[in-house]
């Protein structure tokens, strides 16, 4: 399948990779590619120096990883964030 990926969709797997917070589930459900896909993917696309950084960054991390992460559903959302509410910022 990888083959067939647009340079948009490409672009946007790379994005989705690097983000902590996006499970390689959510890329396998989106575009069809496993986590080896995306590895492979990644080192293609990639500078060596960069898919290193990358590499050493996702190993292990629980965030990456449905199955390791601690919370079910929605996002993380710390204590210090303010709500919006119509385009306000509101007080609290």
């Amino acid at each position: 399948m990888e083959t067939s990926l647009t340079p948009r969709e490409i672009d946007r797997i790379i994005e989705m990779a690097w983000e902590d917070r996006t499970p390689f589930d959510a890329i396998l459900w989106q575009f069809d590619l496993a986590e080896e896909e995306v590895i492979k993917l990644m080192r293609r696309e990639m500078k060596p120096s960069s898919f290193k950084m990358w590499r050493a960054r996702v190993q292990g991390r629980k965030t990456k990883h449905a199955m390791k992460r601690n919370f079910e559903e929605g996002r993380f959302k710390s204590t210090r964030q303010k709500q919006i509410t119509h385009n306000k910022i509101s007080k609290r």
